[in-house]
């Protein structure tokens, strides 16, 4: 699978250059406190959008039904619901583990198989069932465990089973994150994106594990300010782009200016070249939801529509705020967290009227509190998401 690096593309090192230092300054726009909700709501943002990659359309309304154990009564839409809280777990526990074992290599087997197996065992029956689209012959992925047969994956051929050991060892060495240094790090996370694929190791589910193989790749490096976007929203919403730099990657060497390896340097440079492009994309698309007086004026916008009856509540009906709303969730998003009696105080209503309307946010996810009389954090509810952050996700129609 040489090139395992793309050979002479300084460019690429520029391109990640620019791609680290604009997510780093994602983490200085906003309260540490209302940045890690938003990374809540983020999570399911990329569930949804790894799981259209794989043309599954779940959306993120139907998510957070399903995380709240309130699943769809017709089969189909009650597994795709399951696999999309099956992704959001994964990805947490994920997360925990890699702060907890430092030393762990995730580009080892040891660790892309537990993604595989924990990702898997969540997933309905029918899921785990796949179909040879030339042969019709069933077979049955077994959760964490590599294929033991040949694949096809459009014209590619992925290497045959008895050797996949070798290519993930080799894998395992060379990608190791700390291997590389600077902005390498994240040249060498999109070629081991392309590679993994590439490899195929599993019956089903590589592309799944390679977008959470590459997340933790992010969290490794360490990319400061991710969690804040979406590597998988810019691959989804570029889809076809997406599939086709894969498989310019794919193909062996063109000619003896096409590097020194088995595979074509010219495809991985290409490949690697859209995978920065697209997380720049995201950067730069969350770098401008986040700027706070804009963020505030959007805000403002929403509870003047809920004011008005124009905009639907989280039930779906047109339950109107009142105006002071955009006040009290104002103080809240500045200052982070904030005790309920400043938030009252910040609407400028009466005590027992104020505290009637911060009942209200609490109970709608506007706002959020750990506690009956706890201080208060900003909520991202998938209902005014949607207006706080314009095409982060499409609309759902009602």
């Amino acid at each position: 699978m040489t090139p395992l690096y793309p050979e002479g593309a300084e460019e690429l090192h520029d391109l990640a250059l620019a791609v680290i230092q604009k997510s780093a300054t994602l983490g200085s726009r906003q309260h540490p406190v209302t940045l890690n909700s938003l990374r809540e709501l983020l999570r399911i943002i990329n569930s949804y959008y790894s799981n259209l990659i794989e043309g599954h359309n779940t959306h993120p309304y139907d998510i957070v039904r399903a995380m709240q154990r309130r699943y769809d009564a017709e089969p189909a839409k009650r597994n795709l619901q399951m696999e999309s809280v099956a992704h959001i777990t994964v990805e947490k526990d994920m997360e925990k583990r890699l702060q907890e074992e430092a030393e762990l290599n995730i580009a080892g087997r040891g660790f892309l198989c537990d993604l595989h197996r924990a990702f898997y065992r969540q997933l309905p029956e029918e899921f785990l069932i796949v179909k040879d689209p030339d042969t019709g012959r069933e077979s049955r992925v077994i959760p964490g465990e590599l294929r033991a047969e040949e694949v096809k994956v459009g014209r590619h051929l992925p290497p045959a089973s008895r050797l996949l050991p070798d290519f993930l060892d080799r894998f395992a060495e060379f990608y190791a994150p700390d291997r590389h240094h600077g902005a390498a790090k994240l040249v060498a996370a999109a070629a081991a994106h392309h590679r993994l694929m590439w490899i195929h190791p599993f019956l089903d589910g590589n592309g799944r594990v390679a977008r959470l193989f590459t997340e933790s790749y992010f969290q490794r490096i360490p990319l400061l300010g991710y969690g804040l976007w979406s590597a998988s929203r810019g691959f989804a919403r570029r889809n076809v782009d997406y599939k086709a730099a894969l498989t310019w990657a794919d193909a062996p060497r063109r000619n003896d200016l096409d590097g020194r390896g088995n595979l074509t340097n010219e495809g991985l440079i290409r490949f690697c070249g859209f995978f920065l492009e697209v997380c720049l994309d995201q950067v730069e698309y969350m770098s401008g939801l986040l700027r706070l007086e804009e963020l505030i004026q959007r805000i403002r916008q929403y509870v003047d529509l809920r004011s008005r009856g124009m905009v639907p509540g989280p039930s779906g009906e047109k339950q109107p705020l009142r105006p002071e709303s955009s006040r009290m969730l104002q103080e809240v998003l500045i200052h982070g967290i904030v005790t309920r009696g400043d938030v009252i105080d910040a609407s400028g209503l009466k005590e027992r009227t104020g505290r009637t309307l911060l009942g209200m946010l609490l109970e709608e996810g506007l706002l959020s509190a750990d506690s009956p009389k706890g201080e208060v954090r900003f909520g991202f509810p998938i209902h005014a998401a949607g207006w706080y952050f314009p095409d982060l996700y499409p609309t759902l129609a009602r």
